[in-house]
């Protein structure tokens, strides 16, 4: 009995993997499609991050919809509690984030993040499961640690460091929470129905901020696809992959998309926007795929 299940869970974590792969890939999609928005339509960072929570939250429940898995939406305090919870943890790593790197830097901001994200769930998973992280998962998260050092430089820091870092810091207990929330789900209130909603109740919470800086965005092809383009890849279909992986490789294997929504970010610059490659960045991205390979068999 152990043996033949262990051979069925293979499948089931090599599937989380995969999703959690293609999650980091399409998330690093996320900053050039907001930077490509912000810069057709002089939108403030919070309003960029409004526009992604709503358009991907209302993808994801239009979707909901379709497949019939709003039908059975528990509507009582545990549902409601839920969502709540979901959309509060979403708008406070949105608006924390993006308000990082408004008193620093994207650099610094992005680092700071990744870091304590990262370190967060290893402690955190660690603490849950009652024993320390095996020797090859500290190896692979000093490794990605040390490529993301490489890959983003020494970024620098505006004259609100330390508010900035604060802000970073809190960005990444939200989003590391969401991550390692183990909870089963409620009849009728599966993960992707519970993420869609709590997109677009996180987009709610932070219209009172967003529509005091101006959400307005003129009706050209070019910004309506941008707008698009962010609420689909980088939101919609990243978070949905990336929390259905949870639900197969658990959340330590979280960490290999965290580790690569920089990198593809990085690559992504150099191919669109032909920036060039230092030699110290492409040492850290030879760490950080290195790291994930170990990442991939220690996350079993």
């Amino acid at each position: 009995m152990p043996a033949r299940s262990s051979l069925s869970a293979a499948p089931m974590l090599r599937n989380g993997t995969t999703l959690l792969v293609l999650a980091g890939v399409l998330w690093g999609t996320g900053g050039l499609a907001g930077s490509i928005l912000a810069s057709y339509t002089g939108l403030a960072p919070v309003a960029v991050a409004a526009y992604r929570l709503l358009i991907g939250g209302t993808l994801i429940t239009g979707y909901a919809l379709v497949s019939g898995r709003l039908v059975g939406v528990p509507r009582d305090s545990r549902g409601l509690f839920r969502i709540a919870a979901a959309g509060l943890l979403l708008a406070c790593y949105q608006a924390a984030y993006f308000a990082a790197v408004a008193a620093t830097s994207v650099g610094l901001a992005t680092l700071t993040t990744m870091v304590a994200v990262s370190i967060l769930i290893t402690a955190g998973t660690a603490f849950l499961d009652r024993r320390p992280p095996t020797r090859r998962a500290i190896v692979s998260l000093v490794i990605a640690l040390a490529g993301l050092v490489l890959l983003i430089g020494s970024p620098t820091a505006g004259a609100h460091r330390m508010a900035g870092t604060g802000l970073a810091l809190l960005a990444a207990a939200g989003f590391a929470a969401l991550s390692m929330d183990r909870r089963e789900t409620l009849p009728g209130l599966d993960h992707i129905t519970t993420i869609g909603l709590g997109f677009l109740a996180g987009g709610l919470l932070l219209l009172p901020i967003t529509l005091t800086v101006g959400m307005a965005i003129p009706a050209r092809p070019a910004v309506i696809g941008a707008v698009l383009f962010l609420g689909l890849v980088p939101t919609a279909v990243a978070y949905s992959s990336y929390f259905t992986g949870l639900r197969y490789a658990g959340s330590r294997g979280a960490i290999i998309a965290l580790f690569l929504e920089p990198l593809t970010a990085t690559l992504l610059a150099a191919l669109v926007n032909h920036e060039h490659l230092t030699g110290a960045q492409i040492l850290g991205v030879l760490f950080i795929l290195f790291s994930t390979t170990i990442r991939q068999d220690s996350a079993a």
